[in-house]
């Protein structure tokens, strides 16, 4: 026995005026009879679902960029550290790590069988020192009594050597007792010369000497410009405030 079966028909839903109870269409907004507002449903609020943001790791760029600019920074102070070129010692005058200071540089008189000296000293963290300059030496005659004396030394042989010497603070001890010592630079028995010293680094007190001890009788005459040049890692208001430190300490 068949049968057959029909979809009932889907019921129409109609609204109503809350106020008159009139029947409104579909999507009515106003009583077509009274005019009061229909009230409709609310709708369910569409739900817009955010996918998650994909999260980039950063490329670790900043500390390659930072080790290469190290590493150059470093490479220019050891070039110009270490270099001799123009433009290096230029870099080394600006920051300060080069230094040259006068020792002497006037005109003086040596007596006869005597020596004169200039005592200089290095600071602590000097490198790269040299004790540089020249000299001439002629015999003085100004202390001559008269005309006389002055003619007939000027007949005689003439004795315009003097002799220079650079020398440690313990070296200059041996050398003021009479005794043979080592010298960082020996002119030997010039009446004229270029000094050339190399001298160790570090902190040091050193002395340079004009000796006419070989001459009994004549005095000498000598001008001399004489330069300390070296280099110094530690700036020279780092110097001055330890110095003012220690002696702030030795003070109290």
């Amino acid at each position: 026995m068949s049968s057959n079966s029909t979809t009932p028909p889907v019921a129409k839903v109609l609204l109503g005026c809350a106020k008159c109870g009139a029947t409104l269409p579909d999507e009515a907004q106003y009583c077509l009879k009274c005019g009061h507002p229909v009230s409709l449903p609310p709708k369910t609020p569409v739900v817009v679902e955010t996918l998650p943001l994909v999260v980039r790791k950063p490329r670790r760029t900043r500390p390659i960029i930072v080790g290469i600019l190290l590493a150059v920074l470093g490479g220019a102070i050891l070039w110009a550290g270490m270099s001799d070129s123009q433009n290096a010692q230029l870099v080394q005058e600006f920051v300060g790590w080069k230094h040259d200071r006068i020792i002497l540089d006037e005109q003086f008189a040596v007596g006869p069988h005597t020596f004169r000296y200039y005592k200089f000293a290095l600071p602590e963290g000097s490198v790269n020192v040299a004790v540089v300059g020249q000299f001439t030496a002629a015999a003085d005659s100004s202390n001559a009594g008269n005309q006389k004396e002055a003619t007939k030394a000027k007949k005689e042989v003439v004795d315009n050597n003097i002799e220079v010497f650079v020398l440690t603070d313990s070296a200059c001890t041996v050398w003021q007792n009479g005794y043979a010592t080592s010298a960082l630079y020996e002119s030997g028995k010039v009446a004229e010369g270029n000094v050339q010293a190399d001298v160790p680094a570090g902190a040091g007190i050193y002395y340079l000497i004009f000796s006419n001890k070989s001459a009994p009788k004549t005095a000498k005459s000598v001008h001399a410009t004489v330069l300390l040049r070296y280099k110094s890692w530690l700036p020279e208001w780092f110097r001055r405030m330890k110095g003012r430190i220690t002696d702030w300490i030795g003070f109290n």
